[in-house]
């Protein structure tokens, strides 16, 4: 997925293990949650959670699908976003309202409460202590989109880190408690100087290359975390200009959540990604073909996400009269935008009429996508070509 501006991925774990009497409630949970279906997952967990109020996993699960489903209604969750013209410090925060908000963190905080309670019956409790690794996991990535606090951020990182690295320590072949360790290694390895200087003040220096591979194993051996850590690869990968070796863990989680069209979506970049536009135009087509007959998962997909990969590759593999076409369908239903498509689509119709010599018309289009959306890169990117007409290298 676009897990990728640090917005998405960014430091979270996924978990995706029963206790006996919810075990059936948090499957269907998880089920709905990696297929996008997110008002049925806080139903499957909250049920989980009214079973077993003792449950930290149920609450968990709640704070997991309000957060992403806030993410992906803003677009946030897809890797385009983690490609080198993103920086993810400067992804519009999102914005929630305060019902959402206060939902999340009654589940978070339950899940604490929960977890300690039976920490301090038994520290050695691995789930307790896995539950809470995961509760600080997701408040820091609710602290990096929607608060932009990253030192809380990197602290709830930091500590979610260290748990895992309890439940290693009380079991050295847990293949799935690795993850965390990975994904923190990662990030915190590819940070600017300024930023990794906060990790060496928790005595963490970060390692890019230590925690891909970490992530790479838990993708191999993993049980609960397997689809987690396929998904944060795809994202690194693609991050690291390696897309090529997305293509198959892609393959395998559409097969496990075929549902779940934002990987199908991913299969096309990764293609256009490699200089396969031909690959990458039929996925779309392929999806669009699911739409229309009505596949179980692909009522959902807006038509204006469709016509924007489209246009996206297109504009990429330089077929600008069909990438414009496509681009002004996006925009001519910018109530179905997210902030990423419109502000996007807006500078790249400006782009193509800069390529055929038409700037002040150009110029329309760049205050346009200003105007959609101020904070995102796409428009600090628009102001420039105002003065400076865009040109293709």
């Amino acid at each position: 997925m676009r897990l990728s501006d640090w917005a998405l991925v960014a430091l979270t774990l996924l978990p995706a293990s029963g206790v006996a009497g919810v075990k059936e409630d948090l499957e269907q949970g998880y089920d709905h949650f990696y297929n996008l279906e997110y008002p049925e997952a806080i139903a499957a967990f909250e049920k989980a959670a009214a079973d077993d109020p003792t449950s930290p996993l149920a609450q968990n699960g709640i704070a997991q699908s309000v957060l992403y489903r806030e993410m992906f209604r803003n677009g946030a969750l897809e890797s385009e976003l983690i490609d080198g013209t993103n920086s993810f410090l400067r992804r519009p925060k999102l914005e929630p309202s305060q019902d959402t908000e206060t939902r999340f963190f009654a589940a978070i905080n339950k899940s604490l409460e929960l977890s300690q309670r039976e920490l301090d019956k038994n520290p050695r409790d691995t789930m307790a202590l896995h539950a809470r690794a995961v509760a600080f996991a997701f408040r820091c990535n609710w602290n990096f989109l929607v608060r932009k606090a990253w030192r809380d951020s990197l602290r709830d990182a930091t500590a979610s880190r260290k748990l895992e690295d309890q439940v290693l320590a009380i079991n050295p072949k847990d293949p799935d408690a690795p993850l965390g360790r990975g994904v923190h290694e990662y990030i915190i390895g590819g940070l600017p100087w300024t930023w990794r200087t906060l990790g060496f003040l928790v005595g963490f220096h970060g390692d890019k290359a230590k925690g891909l591979a970490t992530v790479e194993q838990v993708a191999k051996n993993g049980t609960i975390n397997k689809p987690d850590a396929e998904i944060m690869l795809c994202a690194f990968y693609r991050r690291d200009r390696n897309s090529k070796k997305a293509l198959p863990l892609l393959a395998d989680l559409v097969r496990r959540y075929p549902r779940n069209f934002l990987l199908r979506f991913e299969q096309a970049k990764m293609y256009a990604d490699i200089g396969d536009g031909k690959n990458a135009l039929a996925k779309i087509d392929e999806i669009e073909q699911l739409k229309q007959s009505n596949a179980p998962g692909y009522v959902r997909v807006p038509a204006v996400k469709i016509y924007f990969e489209r246009a996206t590759v297109q504009f990429w593999y330089n077929f600008p009269r069909e990438s414009m076409d496509n681009f002004k369908k996006v925009v001519a239903a910018p109530e179905d935008l997210d902030l990423n498509a419109g502000v996007l689509s807006y500078m790249r119709i400006g782009q193509i009429l800069d390529m055929q010599n038409q700037h002040q018309q150009a110029i329309e289009f760049y205050r346009k996508a200003i105007s959609f959306a101020p904070e995102a890169e796409a428009a600090q990117e628009s102001r420039h070509y105002i003065s400076s007409p865009y040109r293709r290298s």
